[in-house]
This record gives C-alpha cells, structure tokens and sequence, in this order.
C-alpha cells in the first residue's frame, strides 16, 4: 500500500510538473553586438542588461492567452561589422526570432535593420547614427540619444563651457563615427568655433603619430574623435607623448571604463565625451541597478547596460499589455508607452526616437570617467 501511495503521488505530481509546462511557452530574446574583438567589453556589458532583465521578466511570471512565459536569451556575434550583422540578422530571422536587441554599431544597424524589418522583427538599437531610424521601419526604437543630441552636445559644451575658439575633427570612417563627427562640426560652426582641421583615419588603427603631429601645427583647442574606445585610447597617450595640448572630445563611446584602461592617466582632464542618457547615480534607480548588476556579473555597469535593460524590461511589459507575442501588437503597445526606466522615461516618437533623450557630458578622474552635468 506504501509503495503504492509513493507511486501514485509520484506520477501525479509528474502530470502537474508536464501540465505546466505545456502551458508554459518560449520567447527567445535575440542579442546582437560585439562579442568578440576590440569592442567586445561594450558587446557583453550590452548583453548582461538584458540578461539582467530576462531574469526579472521570468521572476515575474508574465502570461499571455493564459500560457505562462519563459524568456530566453540568444546572444550572436556580429562583431561591430556590417557583414557579419547582416548574416546575424539572417540567422535570427530564419531561427523565427521576433525581438531583438542591439546592434551596439550603427554600421551594423543601419543595413540589418533591413532583414529585421522584413523578418517582422521588432529591434531595439544603440546605433546612433541618424540613419538608423530613417529606413521607415515601424517597430525599430532607438533607445538613446541620436548623433544629432550627442555631437551637438559636445559642441555645445566646448564652446559655451569650455570656452573653446579652435577644433580639429577626426573620424574612424565607420557610419558612427562620420555621423557623429558631422553632427559635431555643423553645431561647432553654428555657435562660431572655428575647425581649423578634418582628418580620417580607420577603427582599427592604433598609431595616430602623422595626423597629430599634423594637427599639433594648427593648434586647435581641442580634437573631436568620431570613433571608438580602442582607438581613442591610443590616440590620447600619443597626444601625451607628443605634448599635444589640446583636449580630446568625442560621443558615447568614449565614455567607458575602457577608455580609462587603455588611455591611462592621459585621459586625466583631458578626455570630455557625452553619453546618451542621464546620470546614472543620480537617477531614483540607477544606484541599485549598479549594486545589483555588480553582485550579479561581478562587473561594473558600462555605458549601455540600464538603457537595454530598460527596453527589454518595456517589451516585456508590452507583451503583457498586448496580450500577444506579435511585435506589431507589442510595438503598438510601445509606441503609446511612457515607461519609466532606470535611465529616464522611454516614450517614442512615430519614426522610433526617444521624445526625450537627455544627454550627459563626463570628463576623467583617476583614469575613471566622472559625470560634469546632464542635459
């Protein structure tokens, strides 16, 4: 009789166990960023934001049509390259995944939001170049600044804080790093800086000698770089070394850690860049965001960590609006939100642009990057 009650009981709480579980239902996340290469310190802290955010999700038990979600996350590669992206793109699409977040790149952005779009996808982008939001795509958000907010800002900043009269400008040729750097130079003209020189180089350069010693005869108060971290680094050791007085300015993608890392004690004071986003200590959240990601990852958030957050959290919460998993129902739900995140509120215009996207200018202390003021 024992055995048998053991047995019975047993394979009831089997048939709960399946029963649930056939009523549970997947949604897979779809990640894409640099995972690998010189960018890759951005492409994971990208992917530990929503990772972060998947695990709240499934914490909380959202339904739909009465089957309870179980959110899962996909990470790819794209390696902040246009081809790569677009094969991404492909795979997440033909492997039938209807949310995705990233590219980090807007080269990567600009042309997989195309297979996105034709996927039926919804995606969710850092890609800051103007561009991005463009292609009439009507369920891509952007989820930060523009290069538009971004580059004017640090024009704004150097010519109205600064007090700055002379600029160079030099650019990395990838799509944000030309975007940035033309949004820059037509707010530097309009408020009367003078750009006194424009060079180019590539993202993967690393030895800058020839262009600054170049520039260093023009004298300009300071370079703005429209590129990234790994060669902003590099870039301002050598001003260092060559005694180049001037700042260096730049976007979002100087604003990281890793700029610290690679430039050292050159970046002191030196180094001003404006992220998209407010600051984050100063936010009602943004504290136990930083304490709860750092006891999760055992790594201090970057530069995109909240703002991805944010979003999934937001598709998330869609999703249970919506009651559905189609992204034009979602997206709708989207596009009528104001969703209060960790780094403001996400409320988007009809082409995908945050309506209020305040921007925030740092500078460098002890190789770290420090928050002046937010706009």
């Amino acid at each position: 009789m024992k055995i048998t009650f053991k047995l019975l009981s047993l394979l009831g709480a089997m048939a709960v166990a399946f029963a649930a579980h056939a009523q549970e239902q997947k949604v897979v996340i779809g990640m894409t960023g640099p995972l690998s290469g010189a960018n890759a310190f951005a492409g994971k802290d990208n992917e530990n934001g929503v990772r972060l955010a998947i695990e709240e999700l499934n914490a909380k038990k959202i339904t739909v049509a009465g089957k309870a979600l179980k959110f899962e996350l996909q990470s790819e590669d794209d390696q902040c390259d246009p081809k790569s992206g677009v094969q991404v793109a492909q795979k997440l699409m033909d492997g039938g995944v209807k949310f995705v977040m990233g590219p980090y790149c807007s080269g990567v952005a600009v042309p997989a939001s195309r297979i996105y779009n034709e996927g039926g996808a919804m995606l969710s982008t850092v890609g800051t170049n103007p561009k991005v939001t463009q292609g009439g795509y009507k369920n891509l958000f952007r989820i930060i600044a523009s290069d538009n907010q971004i580059g004017a800002s640090m024009a704004g900043y150097a010519a109205k804080t600064l007090n700055m009269k002379t600029v160079a400008v030099v650019d990395d040729r990838t799509a944000f790093g030309q975007g940035v750097a033309q949004e820059f130079t037509k707010e530097a003209q309009r408020l009367g800086l003078k750009v006194v020189g424009q060079e180019f180089t590539t993202d993967k350069a690393t030895d800058f000698t020839a262009i600054l010693t170049s520039l260093k005869g023009k004298a300009p108060e300071a370079i703005f770089f429209g590129g990234y971290a790994p060669q902003a680094g590099p870039m301002v050791r050598q001003m260092k070394q060559l005694a180049f007085k001037a700042k260096l300015l730049g976007g979002d993608t100087l604003c990281s850690p890793e700029m610290g890392k690679l430039g050292g004690d050159a970046v002191n004071d030196v180094v001003f860049c404006a992220q998209g986003g407010s600051i984050l200590d100063k936010t009602a959240s943004g504290p136990a965001f930083k304490a709860k990601f750092k006891k999760r990852f055992g790594l201090d958030a970057d530069v995109y960590a909240a703002p991805f957050f944010d979003q999934t959290m937001l598709i998330g919460e869609s999703i249970q609006k919506a009651n559905s998993l189609d992204p034009d129902k979602v997206g709708a739900e989207i596009y009528k939100a104001s969703y209060k995140g960790i780094m403001g509120t996400y409320s988007y215009d009809d082409k995908g642009n945050m309506k209020q996207a305040p921007v925030t200018v740092y500078t460098f202390k002890n190789s770290a990057p420090v928050p002046l003021a937010s706009y």
